[in-house]
C-alpha cells in the first residue's frame, strides 16, 4: 500500500492486538469434530453435492479402509485417456470438443463441433474498446488478477447480465470460454510493455484457428508456431479443463452460484481461487522449486544428492519453509494422477535430445525419490504420487510460454469445467451452500469506553 500514508507503529500494534485476540487451539478441531477444509479425518472430501460432469477417482474404501488405486479422470463418463488418444493422439485438436462435452453432456457430431468452433471464433474478439478501457488503462503485474477483473467487467457489456435462463447462461459460458484467452494475452502484452519495458504486440485474430493455435499466434511476436507445439498446448488445455466439483475453484464457482449471483461474479471468484498457491498457483511454485534444486544440487543425475536435498526441504531447512515438495501428492489421487502420467509421457518425447532433457530427468528423480524420503523424514508411509503440476511448468517452458502465464492458461482451460458446474448448480442445486462454523468465543459484559 505504498500510495497510502499511515503510521506503521500504530498499525503494528493493531496487528499484535489482532493476533492476541484471534487464536484457536488446534486441538479444538478434534474436540468439536470440525472437518477442516471440509475434509474427513482420512483426508477424503466431505460429500457436498452430486454431479454428472466429472469423476476424480484415486482410491477405494474397503471395509472402512482406503486402498490406493491407479488414478482415473472421467469427463461425462469418458476416460481422459480415451479423449486424449482420440484427439491429440490422432493429430487433431481436442479442447473445443472437450469443452462441448463438458457443457452439453455428449460428444459432438462433426457438424455440431464445426458450429461450436464457429461460435467460439465469433466470440473470441473482446468487445470494442474493452482492452483499451479495462486492461490497458490499469495494467497489473499479475495476469490472473487482470483476468478476474476482465471477466467482472464483461458484465457491463451485456444488456441483461442478470438473466439466468438456460439459453443465456449457455451463451454466456460459450462467450467467456472464447474470450478468456484473448483477455489473458492482452493482459500479458500490456504487462510486458509497462512493467518489463518491452515491445507491445497486438495481433489480429486469425480465422480457423482453435484455442491453442490462437494463444500461440497472438502471444508470439512473429506469430510462428509448429503443429506439434499447438497440439501439445491443446493437450494441456484438455487435461486441465475439469477436475470434479470439489476442487477449490469449482466449489467456489458453485458456492457463488448457489447464492444466486451472476455468472461473471461466479467465474471471477473461481479465477481468484485458482490463483492461490495451494491450488492452480502451485504450478508456479514447482517452477521456482525446480530452479532451487538446479542451483543447489551439483549432480542432478545423482539420486543420493537429490534425496539429500529433498530431505532438507521436507525438514524446512531449505525451500520456502513450508516443508512441501511442490508437484508431489494430491487430495484424491494416490498411486497416480492420470494427468501427470499423460503429461510426463509427452514431456519426455519433447525433451529427449534437447537442453531440457536433464531438467526432465531431475523432475523424474524428484517423483521417484520423494515418497521414500518423506517416509524416512516424517515416519509417514502414505502413498504419494506426482500431480499434474510437476511436469506442466517444464512443458510450458519447452513451448516458450512465459512463466507468468502458467496459471492463467490453467484458468483458460478450466473455464469450461467451471461453466458446466455453474449451470448444473443452477439447474439442480436449488439451495444456498452454507456450512456451519463452531463458535467458541465466550459471552462478555460490555465495558464502557471510559472504564477500559
Amino acid at each position: 500500500m505504498n500510495n497510502i500514508d499511515y503510521d506503521r507503529n500504530v498499525f503494528k500494534s493493531l496487528c499484535e492486538e489482532f493476533v492476541k485476540n484471534n487464536k484457536i487451539a488446534p486441538e479444538l478441531y478434534e474436540k468439536y469434530q470440525v472437518k477442516r477444509g471440509l475434509r474427513n479425518s482420512d483426508g477424503s472430501g466431505v460429500m457436498a453435492g452430486i454431479t454428472n460432469i466429472c469423476n476424480v477417482h484415486g482410491y477405494i474404501v474397503n471395509e472402512g479402509e482406503r486402498e490406493p488405486v491407479e488414478g482415473e479422470l472421467i469427463y461425462r463418463g469418458y476416460s481422459i485417456n480415451d479423449i486424449v488418444a482420440n484427439t491429440t493422439g490422432r493429430g487433431r485438436f481436442g479442447y473445443e470438443e472437450t469443452a462441448y462435452l463438458l457443457l452439453f453432456g455428449q460428444l459432438p457430431t462433426k457438424k455440431q463441433l464445426d458450429d461450436f468452433n464457429e461460435m467460439l471464433f465469433r466470440f473470441r474478439e473482446l468487445p470494442p474498446g474493452f482492452s483499451e478501457d479495462m486492461i490497458f488503462k490499469a495494467p497489473s503485474r499479475n495476469i490472473m488478477n487482470k483476468m478476474a477483473r476482465s471477466v467482472l467487467a464483461l458484465y457491463s457489456y451485456e444488456e441483461n447480465p442478470e438473466d439466468q435462463s438456460l439459453e443465456m447462461e449457455l451463451l454466456r459460458a460459450v462467450s467467456i470460454i472464447a474470450r478468456l484467452p484473448s483477455a489473458m494475452v492482452d493482459a500479458y502484452q500490456i504487462k510486458r510493455r509497462v512493467f518489463d519495458h518491452e515491445s507491445l504486440y497486438m495481433h489480429p485474430l486469425t480465422p480457423g484457428e482453435g484455442t491453442a493455435e490462437s494463444v500461440l499466434s497472438t502471444l508470439r511476436p512473429d506469430r510462428v508456431y509448429t503443429p506439434e507445439e499447438a497440439q501439445l498446448l491443446d493437450l494441456m488445455l484438455i487435461i486441465h479443463a475439469e477436475h470434479g466439483g470439489g476442487n477449490n475453484s469449482t466449489f467456489t464457482c458453485r458456492t457463488l452460484t448457489s447464492a444466486g449471483t451472476d455468472a461473471y461474479s461466479a467465474y471471477a471468484g473461481a479465477i481468484g481461487s485458482l490463483k492461490g498457491h495451494r491450488h492452480g498457483g502451485a504450478n508456479f511454485k514447482v517452477i521456482r522449486q525446480l530452479e532451487e534444486f538446479k542451483e543447489n544440487i551439483s549432480d542432478w543425475s545423482d539420486d543420493g544428492q537429490v534425496a539429500d536435498y529433498l530431505a532438507k526441504v521436507i525438514r524446512c531447512e531449505a525451500g520456502d519453509g513450508t516443508g512441501l515438495i511442490y508437484g508431489m501428492g494430491h487430495a484424491v489421487y494416490t498411486l497416480s494422477d492420470p494427468r501427470a502420467v499423460i503429461l510426463k509421457e509427452n514431456a519426455m518425447k519433447l525433451a529427449k535430445g534437447t537442453e531440457f532433457e536433464k531438467e526432465f530427468m531431475l523432475l523424474d528423480a524428484v517423483e521417484r525419490l520423494t515418497p521414500e524420503v518423506f517416509a524416512n523424514v516424517k515416519g509417514n508411509t502414505k502413498t504419494m504420487c506426482a500431480n499434474v503440476d510437476l511436469y506442466s511448468g517444464l512443458v510450458y517452458r519447452m513451448l516458450k510460454i512465459p512463466v507468468e502465464l502458467n496459471t492463467p492458461l490453467f484458468a483458460v482451460s478450466r473455464i469450461a469445467g467451471w461453466s458446466a458446474h455453474r449451470i448444473e448448480e443452477l439447474l439442480t442445486g436449488k439451495r444456498i451452500i452454507r456450512p456451519a462454523y463452531k463458535a467458541i468465543a465466550k459471552r462478555r459484559r460490555y465495558v464502557p469506553i471510559e472504564n477500559r
